[in-house]
């Protein structure tokens, strides 16, 4: 019997680690480019929860920040959950290469986060301009080389360097 815990957990930290790499690279751009953070991943929740007949609770700004916090949390969720699935794959005997969990970890942040937002209409990035694609792209590139580096350091077992 294959034990999946110690896998499923390490996929779900190296995620973590790799959703901060990544909301630090683009809170980053915030900063130095001085723009706003974007909307979409409260349009998304929103579009969602009429799409499934749900209501947010509250009114007002209780409701603005649920919302809010919703779009946050999905954000997490998708990367956490990418981790995870690095490390269901590994439980299962997947090998990949190093540059093989790179695709897969950037490859399926882009999609667990931007095909909702697509399904759901909020965007098309059949329409972004190269700057879009660059600001999407690069803190995902991030959270792929964290998320990797971290997944194999535990699953390793070696120490952390000093």
């Amino acid at each position: 019997m294959v034990c999946v815990t110690g896998p499923l957990l390490y996929g779900a930290a190296a995620g973590a680690a790799g959703t901060t790499a990544l909301n630090v690279v683009s809170y980053g751009d915030m900063v130095v480019r001085g723009r706003p953070a974007s909307s979409t991943p409260e349009t998304t929740v929103r579009r969602l929860a009429h799409k499934l007949r749900l209501r947010i609770p509250g009114e007002g700004q209780a409701e603005e920040s649920r919302v809010s916090a919703l779009g946050a949390l999905t954000g997490l969720a998708a990367g956490t959950g990418m981790g995870v699935i690095l490390g269901l794959g590994h439980a299962a005997g997947w090998r990949p290469t190093r540059g093989g969990q790179y695709t897969l970890a950037v490859v399926g942040a882009l999609v667990a986060t931007n095909g909702p937002m697509t399904v759901l209409g909020v965007t098309d990035p059949r329409t972004w301009a190269t700057s879009d694609w660059i600001s999407d792209i690069v803190p995902h590139l991030a959270y792929a080389v964290v998320t990797v580096s971290v997944f194999n350091r535990l699953l390793s077992g070696a120490p952390a360097p000093s």
